[in-house]
């Protein structure tokens, strides 16, 4: 199937009110090879459009040409010569042409020099489409044009990748704030360094705490988009009733209060990237909506009756299992397909724990620097044993619940330096909730339950009196026992034996 693309100028208009055939009309008319379908791109004129098609199908079928499928689609644009917005409904429409047919033509004859120039650009690496031209002295001919976009742009991107590869030192400042000394968050964050550059979709996974967010700005600071907007939006905080307004916009009375036109976030990061926190929480409607903004580029505003391009790349992140939610039927499965190109799944910081020295240090330099200006606090640093409480810790809230663990250790430290104790003393304890070392993992159970205890305790006893160079007070305070004592009487029971007398 024959399609024929072309913008609609004024002249085409002008010539119908007098009965003549224009630069569209002739290629239509008149062209060697006949089109099952004509796609007239139009943004002024609106009045005019259905005398032009009723004008234009009547001359068809007096041709006997095929005229049942002519539409003019509507295109909004800055102006008639503004390059961007000329260039992404162009891009839409032969993407659109493309999924019925590989047989594309576009006119170069109607439309402005800008139209015309992105039409060649556009034609030629996307859809190697032909080209017509119409004019009073030559009728219609094709056009060749002498310049293969596709290999151009593929040398100066093998140009552009060598110059990225001189440019390292980029990506590397982009994740500096990630700590990563761990083998684990080694191998996420080079995963997400070879994700930044591409214009993929990232989804970002992890418990509460671990972040994710922080791991997203790195990604945009990394990219091609570095200077572009980045947009942040936790999906779980949206009010169910304006989600919509909220990413997509509305416009000037969509609703009871809308008394002028907002642009939403998708607008807001227009060319750079929206990471959608919590994705999971979603609406269905909503994931409908954000599919399409995915496939089509484009969004609605509430209100509105036509599309608007944007270009955006998405960072999703969640801490729900979204394998289950579409099994479940709460979350879409084509979305998760669509937001699932890159996957980065940050570990828990009890997996972490060689980078727990160097985190708790870079977060405590960043309290430090808030409470600055507090008259009775003086600038804290830790002491071994706390760093080696820490890295005994599950953290079940990760990163969120260290900071604001090792905040409040900050507050009410009566010294310069942060010890155990002090942590210990910070900590947030539920009444189902215990801070007890992380023991043994992937623990397989003997029949006497009474065997799986004492190893737990043998196991929990051990690590502590090795963090803590054999010191029995501090390994009790470690343990959460009320003191050294009790701390021998359990060794004694299960037979370990006493490295130090130290107390």
């Amino acid at each position: 199937m024959a399609t024929l693309l072309s913008w609609l100028g004024k002249t085409d208009i002008d010539q119908m009110h007098k009965d003549n055939a224009a630069a569209l009309a002739s290629i239509a008319l008149k062209s060697p090879t006949s089109f099952d379908r004509i796609i007239i791109l139009g943004n002024s004129w609106e009045e005019e459009w259905d005398s032009y098609l009723d004008w234009l199908k009547r001359k068809l079928a007096i041709a006997q040409r095929p005229f049942q499928d002519v539409t003019i689609q509507h295109v909004r644009l800055s102006s008639p010569i503004h390059y961007p917005s000329i260039a992404k409904a162009t891009q839409r429409q032969l993407h659109r042409a493309l999924e019925q047919d590989d047989d594309i033509t576009f006119s170069l004859t109607s439309g402005t020099p800008a139209m015309i120039t992105l039409a060649v650009l556009l034609g030629k690496s996307i859809g190697s489409c032909r080209f017509v031209q119409s004019s009073e002295k030559s009728g219609i001919e094709e056009v060749e044009i002498p310049v293969d976009f596709a290999s151009e742009y593929q040398r100066s991107s093998m140009q552009a990748l060598q110059t990225s590869a001189a440019g390292m030192p980029k990506l590397a400042r982009a994740f500096e704030k990630i700590t990563a000394n761990s083998l684990g968050m080694r191998q996420v964050v080079e995963r997400a360094q070879r994700l930044a550059p591409t214009d993929a979709s990232v989804l970002v996974l992890g418990e509460t705490g671990t972040g994710k967010e922080l791991m997203a700005q790195a990604i945009h600071a990394a990219s091609l988009r570095a200077g572009k907007p980045f947009r942040a939006v936790n999906c779980g905080a949206l009010p169910e009733t304006l989600v919509d307004s909220i990413l997509f916009g509305h416009v000037k009375g969509a609703f009871t209060g809308a008394d002028k036109e907002h642009h939403g976030l998708f607008a807001q990061a227009e060319g750079g990237t929206l990471f959608l926190d919590e994705v999971g929480e979603l609406p269905l409607s909503v994931q409908v909506k954000l599919l399409r903004a995915l496939q089509q580029r484009e969004i609605t505003k509430v209100g509105a009756t036509h599309c608007e391009p944007v270009d955006v790349r998405i960072i999703a992140a969640t801490h729900r299992d979204l394998f289950e939610m579409v099994n479940n039927d709460t979350f879409r499965e084509d979305l998760f397909y669509r937001l699932a190109v890159g996957i980065i799944e940050i570990p828990p910081l009890r997996e972490r724990q060689d980078d727990i020295p160097e985190l708790t240090q870079v977060l405590l330099d960043e309290i430090n620097h808030h409470l600055a200006t507090h008259p009775q606090l003086e600038r804290k640093h830790f002491s071994s044993n706390a760093i080696n409480f820490a890295k005994l810790q599950l953290w079940p809230g990760n990163i969120r619940e260290l900071w604001t663990t090792l905040h409040r250790a900050a507050l009410w430290s009566q010294d310069a330096e942060i010890n155990a104790e002090d942590l210990q003393a910070a900590q947030l304890k539920g009444p189902n909730q215990s801070h007890s070392p992380k023991l043994i993992s992937n623990l397989s159970l003997p029949q006497d339950i009474q065997q799986t205890i004492d190893k737990i305790k043998k196991a929990a006893i051990e690590k502590a009196l090795a963090q803590t160079a054999g010191n029995k007070s501090q390994a009790a305070k470690l343990l959460g026992l009320p003191n050294h004592q009790t701390l021998g009487n359990w060794m004694k029971a299960l037979g370990l034996t006493q490295t130090t007398d130290a107390e």
